[in-house]
This record gives C-alpha cells, sequence and structure tokens, in this order.
C-alpha cells in the first residue's frame, strides 16, 4: 500500500510542480525541447560521432608524372585512415528547413602508406621505395542540415544535405628517404582533402540512416507498472521554431494487459504547462500534461481494482482493537472482547478531477468498513460512506494539499 501511495503522491508531484493550465487541442503530452536542451543533445550527437566515425578508411590515391631524364614516376598513397576527429566549435539551429549543425575548426589526423616506382634509361632496372606518413588536417567544417517528421507515431530523421570543407594538410614523410620525397607527397595534398570532403558526409549519412531505424524501432507504448502502460505516439511532426522543438505526444494510460486506451470526454480540453516562473528559467526541456493524463492512469487503477486498501497499522494500535472502544461503544467490545480490528477501505467510482490555472481539485467516493477479525473470519461491523475533497495548490514550484 505504502509503494502505491508512493508512485500516486510521484505523479502528482511532477505535474504540478511548476504548472499552469491552458486550451490544447493537440497530444496530451507536449515535450519543448528549448535551445538549450538541442545544444545538449547537439554536444552528444557530437561526442559519439567522434569516436564512431573513425576509423574511417579512404580509397586509395595514385599518381603518375613524367620528370625529365628520370622518366616516367609512379607513386601510390594507401591504406590511407582517419585516426582522430576532434570537433571544438559547434552550434545549432532550428527553422523552417530543419535542424542545422554545424562544425567550425575540428581537426583530425590521418596516417597512410606511400611507395613509388619508376624505370629509367640510365639503369635498366624498376626502381622503389616506401614508407608511411602521418598528415594533420585543421580547419575542418562540416554542415548538415536534418529533417524530423513524424511517421505512423514514430520520429523520424532524414538528412536533407551535408557538406565538408578542408582548409589546411600537413604531411609528414617517414621511412625510405622521406627527405627527398616530401615535396613529391606534398603535391597529392589537394586529393587527400578531396577524399576526406567525400567520406566524411558519407560516413555521417550511413550514421543517420543507423539512427533514424533506432527512432522507428522505438516502442508505441512504455509499461510504467504491471498495470499501466503509457501510449507515447508522437501524433504530429515536430513544430520547428527559432527557440524550441515541439513533440505532442498522445500521452494516455491504458491497462497494461488489455492494451486499449481508457476512453475519456473529449469537450473538456485543459493541460498542465509551465507558469511564469518556470517559463523565465533556463531549462532544456519543458513538459505539459493534458489533465486526461490524470484521467486515463486513474481510470485504469480503478478499473484494476487497486484502489482499495486495508489498514491495520497505525502509530496507536490499541485503536485497532476492542477493548481501546469498550468505554466509547460497549456493545462492540462485550460482543467481540479483545478482538483485532482493521479498516477496509475503497474508492467507490473513479475521482473526478476538475483543473484551473492556480489549482487541481479531486472529489474522491470512499467506502470504509471496520472490520472485526474472529479466528479466520472477517466480520463488517460499521460501513461508512463519504466523499473526500482533495484540493492541490501549485505555484511557483511548491505544492500543498489542502484536505
Amino acid at each position: 500500500m505504502a509503494n502505491l501511495k508512493f508512485r500516486f503522491l510521484l505523479l502528482f508531484l511532477l505535474i504540478f510542480t511548476c504548472s499552469r493550465v491552458q486550451s490544447h487541442e493537440e497530444g496530451h503530452i507536449t515535450a519543448e525541447i528549448s535551445n538549450k536542451g538541442l545544444d545538449f543533445l547537439k554536444d552528444l550527437l557530437i561526442e559519439n560521432a567522434e569516436s564512431s566515425l573513425v576509423p574511417l578508411e579512404l580509397p586509395e590515391i595514385e599518381k603518375s608524372a613524367k620528370i625529365p631524364i628520370i622518366g616516367s614516376v609512379r607513386m601510390v598513397l594507401s591504406n590511407i585512415r582517419i585516426e582522430s576527429i576532434h570537433v571544438t566549435s559547434s552550434t545549432v539551429k532550428t527553422g523552417d528547413t530543419g535542424v542545422v549543425i554545424d562544425v567550425s575548426g575540428a581537426t583530425a589526423n590521418l596516417s597512410m602508406s606511400w611507395n613509388y616506382t619508376y624505370n629509367t634509361w640510365l639503369i635498366p632496372i624498376s626502381v622503389s621505395d616506401k614508407g608511411n606518413a602521418s598528415i594533420k588536417v585543421e580547419g575542418l567544417e562540416v554542415g548538415l542540415t536534418l529533417s524530423l517528421k513524424t511517421i505512423e507515431g514514430s520520429l523520424r530523421l532524414s538528412l536533407l544535405e551535408c557538406g565538408c570543407y578542408v582548409k589546411n594538410i600537413s604531411i609528414k614523410v617517414d621511412g625510405g628517404a622521406s627527405w627527398l620525397y616530401q615535396g613529391l607527397i606534398d603535391a597529392f595534398e589537394g586529393k587527400i582533402g578531396s577524399a576526406v570532403e567525400d567520406a566524411i558526409p558519407k560516413k555521417i549519412k550511413d550514421a543517420i540512416v543507423k539512427l533514424d531505424s533506432l527512432l522507428e524501432s522505438l516502442p508505441k507504448e512504455v509499461s510504467v507498472t504491471s498495470i499501466a502502460a503509457l501510449n507515447v505516439t508522437i501524433v504530429d511532426d515536430p513544430e520547428l521554431s527559432e527557440s524550441s522543438v515541439d513533440l505532442q505526444i498522445e500521452g494516455l494510460f491504458s491497462a497494461d494487459s488489455a492494451k486499449h486506451e481508457v476512453a475519456l470526454p473529449s469537450y473538456y480540453h485543459r493541460i498542465l504547462q509551465a507558469s511564469a516562473s518556470c517559463n523565465n528559467a533556463d531549462k532544456m526541456v519543458k513538459i505539459s500534461l493534458h489533465e486526461d493524463v490524470l484521467k486515463s492512469a486513474i481510470l485504469v487503477y480503478f478499473e484494476a481494482n487497486k484502489m482499495h486498501w486495508i489498514v491495520d497499522k497505525v502509530p496507536d494500535q490499541s485503536l485497532f482493537n476492542t477493548a481501546g472502544w469498550r468505554f466509547i461503544i460497549p456493545q462492540l467490545y462485550k460482543k467481540y472482547p479483545n478482538h483485532d480490528m482493521n479498516l477496509n477501505l475503497s474508492i467507490s467510482s473513479p475521482p473526478t478531477i476538475e483543473v484551473d490555472n492556480s489549482q487541481i481539485k479531486t472529489d474522491i467516493p470512499l467506502d470504509v468498513v471496520i472490520d472485526v477479525l474472529d479466528a479466520d473470519e472477517v466480520i463488517p461491523v460499521a460501513c461508512i460512506s463519504m466523499v473526500c475533497f482533495v484540493k492541490l495548490l501549485y505555484c511557483f514550484g511548491t505544492l500543498v494539499i489542502l484536505l
């Protein structure tokens, strides 16, 4: 019983702290992700990208040239691999076109192998050499635009455009007569830069496809307890503005076993949203709950017969024995001397909820049955039917319960 009470109290605290009510016609739960929240998500994505994009293999690069006296020289760069990427600056913006992420001033470290061969009329055999090289890319810039859509109740992500630009490349040659070939290797800077500019957007596109598949696979219903499940279906395309991304979620509870939504009246539309004090705070995410979310949760627990409790422990345990009532109700003590007692509490019909700008009022129809425990038999000796009126006041993050 204590665990169930705690869950209801936690639900009320989550809903009513920093809340107010206004008209609403979309999903029953609204999640508003602010620019600060988008910045946080962007940083998570970039941190993940720094590790998941590497190692990244680049295609082999080959170049041939005719050099006077020496003749034809063939040089090949192979095993070109981006080993690490480090992002120093990034921004995220939202607008009509989608979510735009810009990365600037990034650096990348690459490794590669090199070899060359040439034939000359001076020497009747082929001359060759090989070695390794390390590459430093600086001023790496990446820009991408993402589209957010809702398809069949799932949030879907697609890449509208992606570009990459390399500002500067430096190559350090190792092995062989590296001092002799440094200038020749430097001639490959343009091709290496182009390979990086082609490879990174392709890798990002693959990563976005995987992320979209993950979003599509997310469940549309989440079990909250063994009794209740929450419908987390996205009901409309996300609304993008310069300051936030808004998601509309169905948000009603249903019985977890039956998997059906609880029928609620559609004529009464009110939603719990952040109050003025919360609007002024710098929050990552603001969540608004329609009052039907509360109604659906209450109805699920009522229909599951979970609004029924037996109270047999109180601070003054003598009250739960007929001896404690012998002077107040002598007939009870006379008929059941020194018998233990308990209270059987049952909510007889679903509580009603009414929400306005500063408070939530609920009427709870309650039946209280006083039982006497006689050996293995439970004997009801009195019944009281009442309606408990509970008023919840919420203001500036403070919740006050008036009974």
